[in-house]
């Protein structure tokens, strides 16, 4: 079994699974005392009080802590009152008396198992030879209204993070800014820099997945806004280690003064890097990329700085999500085209496929493929650079062989099955949707091999460092991330592989309807349509001339919740609906005008709630101007109307600017008046929109809905936090 090292006792070959939240140690700038909640008593606290608060932590353990004199015990009752801490909220105090007093900022939260955890800092000083940016109010404000509004102009991933560079280094005045992107298999890639012109360029540098372990993640994802002042700093120890009313270390996922890792601070010594910021960019709950700041001189924000730093992780996260979710309405529209180009080639050459591969560049370049094949029917038809024959057929039966949510991806076919080596200098990249339930009919894409074109600052003659496990640098990195990926085509993105899915679907369904018309006018061949027509997630029901049935799908009994036997017609679709007479007139003009119909409709449901449904009612005409008969396709929209719903909820919220405890309301006389405000709730007004209008083809719009509702709250919060901040000189 593996086993899970204590914090600071990790090699390369485990640090993966390193304690990293169990540091039981801060940074020095700071203290941290652990409180009971009933009569605030001091249990844990870190050794280095008596620089900060002028009393030795010897002399604090066990006592309450209004013994340090001030507010600090009004303040933090006032807070266990007004929030539940399951989150840090800020913290403004003083203790002491008189000449003795200080003055303090930092954060309160609940420790889960027990105890209350207050960090503190100096409001004016950081130490001796520590810069400390601390922007005032004003200027504060401007920056962060001028940085919203240009991100919300932003239409590509490339400007926007651009955007972003510039946003922070103007904020904090580090050295060098980065937005570090995350691809599918969690490797890294810096996308956009913005540094000082001494500085060697890092930009398009790829580091492998390693270089942040699973744990560091999942705390970025928690702890969004990270800061190391001094890597050279020596850590101080929370006394006792253990906390008294768990017995266990301290969990400190949540501490911003939690040390870091030796083999984290070791990375960055060998690349010269004295201090850092690292602020998420957390989107659908996974982390898409950071922002990563280094200065060569130990460097400390202020809590409103920091505090300003993740309100704008928090508008470029909700930007990503508009940027990606628009690409992804972008699909609908480009499978609208091509689904158009072969239903026409369909009725004049007879044959879809022959549409499909017309146009080589049609289906390559929206994927960036290399190449594709058509599997269907057991025929193979193929454009672009692809293997031999035997070897598609290698693949295809390989591929059809493995279980998965389509469509399949994969950007290296060698390292998932070592008997497809061959391939890997024309289709190392996979992507395939399959077509039939029945059969292994696919549409693939292929990719080659990538191949590294690398530009480095310094000498790439310098070696690389040993192999002691603590000599990391970015070009040991770099050579890590050129061995995972030898052998390796560049992943597929989510919007390529929601393209591919979509172009599937389309092809599916022009299938299906292929296959229904042939219904009507092949009786040998209903046996293998039916299959066809049945295996379908669509609600089909197909009547000839007279409008009698002759097929519908179980798709069709199941959405109308009735046995399909016993809807003998039309006629006996028109009580399923909660609009009956509607439903007979329309169906009435369809048989006598021959006109087709499209809308919205419901079904009646038996337990009262309509089931909102899209009506398609199609005319199938015969080759010498007679009625064929008639098709009824019915989709669900329950899903679209939460989505609605949520988008309405949204739009609602961002009607009424937060107000109350977390704005200073004679500072602020309305909300139209605020320049930081409006361009928040502009930017997500337009991710709402871009979101809503992705919902066919991208993820459930509903939950992005909401997931950009609660970004965009957080963000006002951190904002009213801001606001609340008095004015530095």
């Amino acid at each position: 079994m593996l086993s899970n090292p204590p914090f600071g006792q990790a090699d390369l070959t485990n640090c993966e699974r390193e304690l990293i939240h169990l540091a039981a140690s801060i940074q020095p700038h700071g203290v941290l005392l652990v409180l009971d909640e009933t009569e605030l008593r001091i249990l844990q606290a870190t050794a280095n009080t008596r620089g900060i608060l002028g009393v030795g932590h010897d002399e604090l353990l066990g006592r309450p802590v209004s013994d340090l004199g001030g507010d600090v015990e009004v303040r933090i009752r006032n807070l266990t009152a007004s929030f539940d801490l399951a989150e840090p909220v800020p913290l403004q105090c003083h203790t002491g008396r008189a000449a003795s007093r200080h003055n303090l900022e930092g954060s309160i939260h609940r420790h889960p198992p027990g105890g209350l955890i207050v960090e503190l800092e100096p409001a004016s000083h950081r130490g001796a030879g520590v810069d400390l940016v601390g922007l005032g109010s004003p200027q504060l404000l401007e920056q962060l209204s001028a940085a919203v509004q240009r991100f919300s102009a932003t239409s590509n991933i490339g400007t926007l993070a651009d955007a972003a560079v510039k946003a922070f280094r103007d904020l904090t005045g580090y050295d060098r800014v980065m937005v570090y992107k995350f691809d599918p298999d969690g490797h890294g890639k810096i996308i956009a820099e913005a540094r000082e012109a001494r500085l060697d360029s890092l930009l398009g540098h790829h580091y492998p997945a390693s270089d942040i372990p699973r744990r560091a993640r999942e705390l970025y994802i928690r702890n969004r806004v990270r800061v190391l002042v001094d890597a050279h700093y020596q850590p101080v120890p929370i006394v006792p280690r253990a906390l008294p009313l768990t017995g266990q270390d301290l969990d400190m996922s949540l501490c911003y003064l939690r040390s870091m890792s030796p083999l984290h601070l070791q990375y960055l010594k060998n690349m010269g890097v004295t201090a850092t910021l690292v602020v998420s960019l957390v989107r659908e709950g996974r982390l898409w990329g950071l922002i990563a700041a280094h200065h060569y001189a130990p460097r400390n924000l202020s809590y409103a700085v920091r505090a300003a730093s993740e309100l704008l992780g928090e508008v470029i996260a909700t930007r990503i999500a508009a940027i990606e979710n628009y690409a992804h309405a972008q699909v609908t529209i480009q499978v609208r085209r091509l689904e158009q180009r072969l239903i026409e080639a369909t009725s004049t050459e007879g044959d879809w496929r022959l549409a499909l591969f017309g146009n080589p560049r049609t289906l390559l370049q929206p994927l960036e493929a290399s190449g594709a094949a058509l599997f269907y029917e057991g025929e193979i038809l193929t454009t672009g650079e692809v293997p031999s024959t035997p070897e598609l057929r290698a693949l295809l039966q390989w591929v059809d062989s493995r279980t998965f949510q389509p469509p399949y991806s994969c950007s290296s076919v060698a390292r998932e099955n070592p008997e497809l080596d061959a391939l890997t200098p024309v289709a190392s990249g996979v992507l395939a949707m399959k077509l039939s339930t029945q059969r292994p009919d696919y549409l693939m894409w292929f990719r080659k091999e990538q191949l590294l074109t690398v530009t480095w600052g310094g000498d790439p003659s310098k070696p690389i460092v040993g192999d002691d496990p603590l000599e990391l640098s970015p070009r040991r990195s770099f050579a890590a991330w050129s061995e995972i990926v030898r052998g390796t085509a560049v992943p597929w993105s989510s919007v390529e592989i929601a393209l591919a899915r979509a172009i599937g679907w389309a092809l599916i369904d022009i299938i299906l309807q292929i296959h229904a018309v042939r219904l009507l006018i092949a009786e040998h061949q209903l046996t293998q349509i039916r299959s066809t027509v049945e295996s379908s997630g669509e609600a089909v029901f197909i009547a000839d001339a007279q409008g009698r049935r002759l097929y519908s799908n179980d798709a069709f009994g199941q959405l109308v919740a009735r046995p399909v036997d016993a809807l003998a017609g039309l006629k006996d679709i028109v009580p399923l609906f909660t609009h009956p007479q509607v439903v007979g007139k329309t169906l009435d003009a369809l048989m006598a005008v021959h006109q087709p119909w499209r809308g919205e409709l419901a079904l009646a449901r038996a337990d009262g709630e309509p089931l909102p449904v899209n009506v398609r009612a199609e005319v199938v005409p015969g080759s010498n101007g007679s009625i064929l008969g008639f098709m009824l396709i019915l989709i669900d929209l329950s899903a679209s109307k939460q989505a609605a719903a949520a988008r309405r909820h949204l739009e609602q919220s961002l009607s009424v600017a937060p107000r109350g405890a977390e704005f200073d309301a004679q500072a602020l006389d309305s909300r139209e008046s605020d320049e930081v405000i409006c361009a928040i709730l502009t930017n997500a007004s337009l991710a709402a929109m871009d979101i809503a209008d992705a919902a066919p083809i991208g993820p459930s719009a509903a939950h992005l809905l909401e997931e950009l509702e609660a970004s965009t709250k957080r963000a006002t919060t951190l904002y009213g936090q801001i606001r609340n901040y008095p004015a530095r000189s």
